[in-house]
């Protein structure tokens, strides 16, 4: 049997059909923050030289995705625990197509920009869900060997989609000055990869884990042995069945007769659950978001104030952003560990930070803007491009890749939809009250952002449990859930009972406390 790569090939199938939904989710946060900014549309829409009224509309038409995603990944959980991990991402597929279509037909006043608000949300509903599923199904499809790179593609994804939503609005701006396609173009592209992901989730096998976990057992261990390319019968796949199984019953057992509370604050889960809210609270003030959706208008803030000049630095930085995240993921994420990587992250976001508020303070743009962005604009651009390099190696991947590991199967897709609707809810937030902050604190801004990367992302990132190259059933030992050596009890049981041609249904573990 081939090893690597072809080893896992059809995982890599599986996760690069599930992450085209990513690929949304970075499309859909980048393409409107240049859409916003033209002048066209800003004209068209009576704000062209209204400060105040054009950050309230640039505020909403970015904020409205993140309120809609952030209801679609609370109630993801409870479909995706029913009816499984692909079939509900089907469903948020179709849901975002509805309101990307509603999105593409907007005209004019009076009603065109009700429909952008309108598609906005239902398609920012359909991103939410698929943000929340995506990595739980791609993470419990994946060996634990490559399970950080596999899961991590997830903001290669997001990097992608951002970047092609600077590249398509750079493009619309330099050959269209006067028309209502200047927004219609950009939101009709993100079609192309929804369509994409509906189509091939049609050839994709459900997650072995949820299979498992509702007692699907022998639909688990054939979709195990074909994600991993072998048979049935091979040790390797019955000892990881095993362990899938044995984490599956000790928490049932565990569980039996309990509310949603005990799931939520039980014996190891309630530090899971703060790290899945948290983690996402301190990423979303990072300052990265900030850039994200307005890009063009932080490169105008340092001086790169021709609307092409902003928007084709706007592409380079999604450029970087996309090479450096995927040098880190294929090349780092499994050499230096989640914790040491998010460290350095941290602090080398800060310290970038805090230089570009120094120059931004010492030396702001000229009042009238020259042929060519001064070298203080220059250098602090530069700054923003090694920025998102420290971003990409850490904060920006590892947060994903961090909750996907972190909890069992049975509680997964509750520990995904809290991580992804924390993300939704203060992206929603920092999206709101970036433009007014931009306008109002100016330099003070990025000190703003260095201080939270290093006082509280850098401390945080030494808090917290390392979980490279463990197993997802490892992490309830990490947690505290179950000793090691009880665990180790539970898994021989099983795979004694596997090898021997037990019914895997009927066995329990509460037969060896007996």
């Amino acid at each position: 049997m081939s090893g690597g790569i072809f080893k896992n090939i059809r995982v890599y199938w599986l996760a690069f059909t599930a992450y085209w939904g990513i690929i949304l989710f970075g499309y859909d946060t980048g393409v409107a923050g240049g859409i916003v900014d033209n002048d066209f549309f800003q004209s068209h829409f009576g704000v062209f030289d209204n400060q105040k009224k054009a950050d309230e509309i640039s505020s909403n038409v970015v904020s409205v995705l993140q309120a809609g995603a952030f209801f679609g990944a609370i109630g993801s959980a409870f479909v995706s625990a029913r009816i499984g991990r692909r079939y509900t991402m089907q469903l948020y597929t179709l849901i975002f197509l509805v309101g990307a279509i509603l999105q593409t037909i907007a005209s004019g006043p009076p009603h065109g920009l009700g429909l952008i608000y309108g598609g906005r949300v239902i398609a920012g509903f359909g991103i939410g869900g698929i943000s929340s599923v995506a990595p739980a199904y791609v993470s419990e499809c994946s060996p634990k060997e490559v399970r950080g790179r596999i899961t991590g593609c997830f903001q290669i994804m997001v990097a992608i989609g951002v970047m092609i939503s600077y590249f398509v609005n750079f493009g619309v701006a330099a050959h269209i000055s006067n028309s209502i396609a200047i927004w219609r173009i950009p939101f009709a592209v993100q079609l192309i990869p929804a369509g994409i992901m509906s189509i091939g989730l049609l050839a994709v096998r459900e997650s072995p884990r949820w299979l498992a976990s509702v007692g699907r057992n022998k639909e688990a261990i054939e979709n195990l042995a074909y994600l991993r390319r072998e048979t049935i019968h091979s040790p390797d796949i019955i000892h990881e069945m095993a362990e899938i199984e044995a984490a599956i019953l000790e928490e049932r057992e565990a569980r039996e007769g309990l509310g949603w509370k005990e799931a939520f604050l039980g014996k190891g889960n309630g530090i899971r659950f703060f790290i899945a809210f948290f983690i996402f609270v301190l990423q979303q003030f990072a300052g990265q978001n900030s850039v994200n959706y307005y890009a063009p208008r932080i490169f105008k803030a340092i001086g790169y104030t021709g609307q092409k000049q902003s928007l084709l630095a706007s592409g380079i930085y999604g450029i970087v952003k996309v090479v450096s995240t995927a040098i880190f993921i294929f090349f780092g994420v499994e050499t230096l560990g989640r914790k040491l990587s998010l460290i350095i992250s941290a602090f080398g976001m800060g310290t970038l930070f805090f230089i570009i508020g120094a120059i931004l303070k010492t030396h702001p743009p000229p009042e009238v803007p020259p042929p060519s962005p001064p070298p203080a604009s220059q250098a602090m651009a530069a700054m923003l491009y090694i920025y998102v390099c420290f971003y990409s190696m850490g904060w920006g991947p590892l947060p994903w890749v961090y909750v996907a590991d972190i909890f069992p199967t049975r509680t997964r897709h509750f520990g995904l939809a809290v991580a992804s609707s924390s993300q939704w809810l203060f992206n929603f937030v920092v999206s709101k009250i970036t433009p007014h902050m931009v306008t109002v604190l100016g330099w003070k801004l990025f000190i703003t952002f260095a201080t939270i990367n290093i006082l509280g992302m850098g401390t945080f990132s030494m808090l917290i449990p390392e979980t490279k190259g463990r197993s997802l059933e490892e992490m309830d030992i990490i947690f505290g859930t179950v000793s090691a050596e009880e665990r180790q009890r539970h898994i021989d049981k099983q795979q004694r009972g596997m090898e021997h041609g037990e019914d895997v249904d009927k066995r329990s573990i509460s037969e060896e406390k007996v």
